[in-house]
């Protein structure tokens, strides 16, 4: 990806979080990329397009990191918390990004939001891989369930942003690695 397209991609994360996908014109993207509306199109399509990409790339880059950071952890638990860690500093470095997903995800186009949800699913599995390992035992259904929960309490920084960021790392480390790798 170029530069200047992860600028226009990081822009809008911002405007789309601040005001919704549907609150957000052309222009007025193009306005807070220093171009205008038309020339967005040199570098996407559409509008919608801009969502898209924006929400693939952020589940093929947790999915990707997600899946290095397991593999390359020395155990189960090891594994678990270094998810755990991928996640907090994901949520930490791209609150816009998690608005954007959270509120505008029914603004996708079916193509791309099955593109989403079939790499979410995959990340998911990842850490309930892990999770049953470190819990043998564990149901498939249990463990993919406590990554969502993991993933509610670690998502929440957006909104629960009364600590500075250091502060809200540890709590929300401690906290999701108290809730998955005590007894399931």
């Amino acid at each position: 990806m170029t530069p200047r397209r992860q600028q226009i991609l990081d822009i809008a994360a911002d405007l789309f979080a601040q005001r919704g996908f549907h609150g957000v014109s052309v222009a007025d993207l193009g306005a807070a990329c220093g171009i205008s509306g038309p020339a967005l199109y040199k570098h996407f399509p559409s509008k919608d397009a801009v969502l898209a990409e924006m929400l693939v790339s952020i589940s093929e880059e947790l999915l990707s990191v997600g899946r290095q950071r397991a593999e390359a952890a020395g155990s189960p638990a090891a594994a678990v918390e270094a998810l755990i860690e991928w996640h907090i500093e994901f949520a930490l470095a791209h609150r816009a990004l998690i608005v954007v997903q959270d509120r505008d995800w029914s603004s996708l186009a079916d193509d791309a939001r099955e593109q989403v949800r079939a790499l979410q699913r995959e990340y998911v599995d990842v850490w309930a891989a892990e999770l049953r390992r470190v819990h043998p035992g564990l149901t498939l259904d249990r463990a993919r369930a406590m990554a969502h929960v993991a993933f509610g309490l670690i998502n929440s920084t957006p909104h629960s942003g009364l600590l500075p960021d250091d502060q809200m790392h540890g709590l929300l480390h401690d906290m999701a690695l108290g809730a998955l790798v005590a007894p399931a």
